[in-house]
């Protein structure tokens, strides 16, 4: 299936519409696949995720190739350190050309608001278009939300023009915090095995709860078919 429509006709809308609701997680230890899976799938994703394990094997390059190639990059790195480190550590992804940058909002309102503040600075200093700071809520691998109303309390006091949380969890974010954009990793299609994670949610079961992006991973990037995989899922939100 090809996102492009070049009749115009109300699906090809409809099909770009779900695009931009979409990341594709690259969660790969080498640059050149994660460079190779992101130019096979871009068809049917807005966004690209950098996380811990691309990040620590080809640093700040693999958000400036995924910037060239046109992605908005989502750097989901969960920063958590004392105000000072995140602030300054914040500064440099935003000058980098990230769109989106995760910090756990467990580290507390100074912190976050340091993160936040630096993000945006950085960005600004290398005249980019501002960015947006995810405050991470509780993690879809963990079964426990307890600590949800609180950290979404520190999201909203710090800044952050987001958050990331489980699908489950989307009723209560949006009764707290209506106005911050949701983030919901665990995105799992139908028959897909939930692997590690603990709060799953099908790509039509997140969007219809109120997600605003999905992160999926796993179920196209290491399917036989990453292609194939990834139109499935687009095809499934209309």
């Amino acid at each position: 299936m090809d996102t492009s429509d070049p009749t115009g006709t109300a699906v090809g809308a409809v099909r770009a519409s779900a695009r931009d609701h979409l990341a594709v997680a690259l969660d790969v230890d080498d640059v050149v696949v994660a460079m190779r899976l992101a130019a096979e799938v871009q068809p049917y994703f807005r966004v690209a995720k950098v996380g811990l394990e691309l990040y620590s094997a080809a640093g700040p390059d693999a958000i400036g190739a995924l910037v060239a190639m046109g992605y908005d990059v989502f750097c989901d790195l969960k920063l958590h350190d004392i105000p000072n480190t995140v602030g300054r550590a914040a500064r440099v992804i935003g000058a980098l050309g990230a769109t989106y940058l995760t910090i756990h909002t467990s580290g507390g309102s100074d912190m976050v608001r340091a993160g936040c503040e630096g993000f945006a600075e950085g960005a600004a200093n290398a005249g980019l278009p501002a960015p947006i700071a995810l405050g991470v809520t509780v993690l879809t691998s963990d079964a426990d939300a307890g600590p949800l109303p609180a950290r979404l309390r520190t999201a909203l006091e710090s800044g952050c023009g987001g958050v990331v949380c489980a699908a489950p969890d989307l009723a209560q974010v949006r009764s707290i915090a209506p106005r911050l954009m949701t983030v919901v990793p665990g995105i799992r299609p139908v028959g897909s095995d939930h692997g590690d994670q603990a709060r799953v949610a099908t790509p039509s079961e997140a969007l219809e709860a109120g997600a605003d992006l999905l992160v999926i991973g796993r179920p196209v990037t290491a399917a036989d078919d990453p292609l194939a995989a990834a139109a499935e899922i687009l095809e499934s939100l209309g």
